[in-house]
């Protein structure tokens, strides 16, 4: 590795400049020589020379750093020709290039490790919520259940100082308040949906989110989407429409249920464009999801006293004939997968673009269609497969055009 040696000296005596009889002369202001000349050996010699103590500096490749004391206040006269200082640069250890390489390499594993837990979590949830509906038919109450226990964790987070707590304003939570009303609608009617007919088919159904995204975009943001991405919407919306015509567990209720929940999911994305101010970019996506499930646990409680009453005591599910502990357990165990996978798909959407997210969300759909449909043992025809693969092919068609931009005229 070629080395390079920088040097200031001044190899002459400096004298003292004369003044004239009443001048003052200010050492701040003392003209400055400088000189510079190459080496055959590519080595750059600089000398300054001017009303300055002398200073000897050498920079180059070695692999020890040396500094000695230096002060910009002028040295003495009887030191000013014996002070010489040197400074040596430390090459740069090739184990950087390797620590860069290893913490790309972490990060990647990480990002993997967050889609893999992103996945499980939405899986048992989707199977351990399926056999509380199945037994106990109170969707209002089961998703209430959900946010408390959404609530609970926020709480213990902020407690811990696992998180920060936020501060809020009073315009802040006014502009939340809508995008809790309609995140609390999202979750309650997927459950609904849940309720009446197979895991399979509300997800199914819910790939139908881009189409609603598109029209409620145009509507209210005035966003025209592309050629592009209304071709994108065909697929689906095709594939929908076969997967429900041949699904066997088909009933109104559960196929609307699962259209409300798409209608509630992209309202409460619009709206998180078009309400919320500018006050509200300080806060992260996972500091709105918390506020957001604690908001809407005290929406949906009073709702679900009014329209269920108190019919998750072990009292009553023992007279129902339920099995205490095991409603109990399933209940927790799906609360807990319930807001774990949202908060981590909130992880990764802060390390990915929305394009990316999508991209996985759209395989998360698949690995949940496939593995309820295994577990449940849910009868499927293949043209059923053949809609819902259709449908799930439309939406990853959809994330990947939404790259195009449109060309501005």
């Amino acid at each position: 590795m070629q080395s390079a040696a920088f040097s200031l000296s001044a190899t002459l005596p400096i004298p003292k400049p004369r003044r004239a009889s009443g001048q003052v002369l200010n050492p701040r202001f003392d003209p400055i020589r400088a000189s510079y000349s190459s080496k055959p050996n590519g080595l750059a010699n600089v000398s300054v020379l001017g009303n300055f103590p002398r200073r000897s500096w050498s920079v180059s490749s070695s692999d020890s750093f040396k500094l000695r004391p230096w002060t910009s206040a002028p040295a003495p006269e009887s030191d000013r020709d014996a002070k010489s200082f040197e400074v040596r640069a430390a090459s740069v250890p090739e184990s950087a290039g390797e620590s860069a390489e290893s913490s790309r390499l972490f990060k990647t594993l990480e990002l993997g490790a967050l889609f893999g837990f992103w996945y499980l979590f939405n899986i048992y949830f989707n199977i351990y919520n399926k056999q509380v509906l199945k037994v106990y038919p109170y969707p209002v109450t089961v998703t209430v259940v959900q946010f408390a226990v959404g609530t609970v964790l926020v709480s213990l987070m902020w407690g811990l100082n696992l998180y920060k707590r936020p501060k809020l304003s009073g315009s802040q939570l006014a502009a939340i308040v809508p995008l809790a009303a309609v995140h609390t609608l999202g979750n309650l009617f997927t459950n609904m949906s849940l309720g009446k007919v197979a895991v399979s088919f509300t997800h199914t159904i819910k790939a139908m989110e881009p189409f609603f995204s598109v029209i409620l975009s145009a509507m209210f943001l005035g966003e025209k989407p592309t050629p592009w991405v209304v071709a994108s919407l065909l697929p689906i919306v095709g594939g929908v429409a076969l997967a429900s015509v041949t699904e066997a567990s088909f009933n109104w209720a559960g196929f609307w249920s699962a259209m409300a929940s798409n209608l509630s999911n992209q309202s409460r994305n619009v709206l998180s464009k078009k309400v919320m101010v500018k006050k509200e970019e300080s806060l992260d996506n996972i500091t709105l999801f918390s506020i957001i499930t604690i908001m809407s646990f005290f929406f949906l409680a009073p709702v679900a006293i009014f329209m269920d009453g108190v019919k998750f005591t072990p009292a009553y599910l023992q007279a129902a004939g339920l099995d205490v502990r095991q409603v109990y357990t399933r209940s927790l165990l799906a609360a807990l997968c319930f807001h774990a996978y949202q908060q981590v798909s909130y992880m990764i959407l802060q390390r990915v673009s929305p394009v990316t997210h999508s991209v996985g969300n759209c395989v998360k759909r698949v690995v949940v269609i496939v593995s309820s449909v295994l577990f449940f043992k849910t009868a499927v025809t293949p043209i059923n497969a053949i809609g819902t693969a259709i449908a799930l092919a439309g939406v990853f068609v959809y994330s990947q055009v939404k790259r195009l931009k449109p060309k501005k005229a």
